[in-house]
């Protein structure tokens, strides 16, 4: 049963919280926490640009697509990340030079932590499923690349309900679609509001906080926390039943 959202008092914040139970599922995000998103540095040097503005891209992607959600539904990742790179370049690159930069999501490579965590929930035999508001088919073109999705049930993607994380409803329709109690079920990623999201949700949330140094003091605590992802998956394994 999903959890009921009524008001937003502390109280009931703590009543929705999940218990610390080892997860019968887990949704492990994609982009940074499974892939390094920061390779796309070398495609902007490619079309004459600095390599750091891979950066300021991505995080004005994930805000207007959480704007965009806000106000209603959702345009598709490509099309969101398409504005935002023409917007960071000041509309200065051809349309062939887009193409180049966006095209790089399909080839990042994996985080090291991310292979170590994957094994340690197959050899727990816990279910593991990519959760993304990216494209589908370019997560698994990525990840397929990156040698990892022989580790996954499935990409899942938040285009299908046109919207962005982190709202509740998000990691409740997730949930559904692997067909698993919502405390049940644990998000890992290295974005704390990702893992907020999923707090709030109802869910089990562990944050690998190698992106952020700490877990900030404005979101909801995880569940379990730690620099590495396989440590977050060893701590989530370690709760108890």
């Amino acid at each position: 049963m999903e959890p009921r959202h009524t008001t937003s008092s502390p109280g009931n914040i703590d009543r929705m919280r999940a218990p610390a139970r080892r997860p019968r599922v887990v949704l492990l995000d994609v982009f940074e926490t499974m892939l390094q998103v920061s390779d796309l540095g070398s495609r902007f040097v490619d079309v004459g640009r600095p390599a750091y503005e891979w950066e300021l891209f991505f995080t004005r992607t994930l805000r207007d697509g959480m704007a965009l959600t806000l106000a209603g539904a959702a345009r598709p990742f490509g099309e969101v990340a398409r504005a935002a790179l023409r917007t960071t370049v000041r509309h200065t690159l051809s349309d062939q030079a887009l193409d180049h930069v966006l095209n790089g999501f399909r080839e990042l490579p994996p985080q090291p932590d991310v292979e170590p965590a994957l094994a340690a929930l197959a050899r727990a035999r816990i279910p593991v499923h990519a959760f993304t508001h990216g494209a589908a088919q370019v997560a698994c073109d990525a990840l397929d690349k990156a040698g990892l999705r022989t580790y996954l049930r499935s990409v899942l993607s938040a285009e299908e309900i046109q919207a962005f994380k982190p709202p509740v409803r998000v990691y409740q329709w997730a949930c559904r679609q692997v067909d698993a109690p919502v405390d049940r079920v644990a998000l890992v990623a290295a974005h704390s509001w990702d893992v907020h999201g999923a707090v709030r949700a109802g869910m089990v949330g562990g944050l690998a906080t190698r992106l952020e140094g700490a877990v900030p003091d404005t979101v909801a605590r995880p569940h379990v926390a730690a620099e590495r992802l396989d440590v977050v998956v060893d701590r989530l394994l370690a709760l108890p039943n």
